[in-house]
């Protein structure tokens, strides 16, 4: 199934580990430089471009501000999916034709890990991977 050809790692603050597949990850990054586009054309519009919120408005015209800048941003997003789809499928084809090293646009291969962490609890697809610490886990209950 490929299983071995996974880049993961550790999500920040958390005990999460993710991983995907190299055509995976061709297509989110397009994903990703449209999306990037898209907030370009509508500067401010993204949830994390928002500043905070303005002392001036009421808690009802902040959220009325909120919700129409979401719909002018969904709507540049659902304007652009026909586009997209072609593009995100050229792209996660043509990952998997790809280096790992093209990919992260970096000279040298990720390390690779053929030791593993014995502590992960791990379920993969072929194009995905996720992993979490048996430690971090809950209590079980009785």
């Amino acid at each position: 199934m490929g299983l071995d050809d996974f880049l993961s790692c550790r999500i920040p603050g958390t005990e999460v580990h993710l991983g995907m597949s190299r055509k995976l990850f061709a297509a989110c990054e397009r994903l990703h430089e449209e999306d990037l586009a898209i907030a370009q054309r509508t500067p401010g519009l993204r949830a994390e471009d928002q500043p905070p919120a303005d002392l001036e408005l009421s808690d009802e015209a902040q959220e009325e501000q909120r919700l129409t800048q979401r719909r002018i941003f969904r709507e540049q997003q659902e304007e652009a999916r026909p586009r997209l789809r072609p593009l995100l499928r050229d792209a996660y084809e043509q990952g998997a034709a790809s280096d790992w090293s093209d990919l992260l646009r970096r000279p040298q291969e990720p390390a690779l890990d053929l030791e593993g962490d014995a502590s992960l609890l791990e379920a993969a697809t072929p194009e995905t991977y996720v992993a979490v610490s048996r430690y971090d886990l809950p209590p079980a209950r009785l």
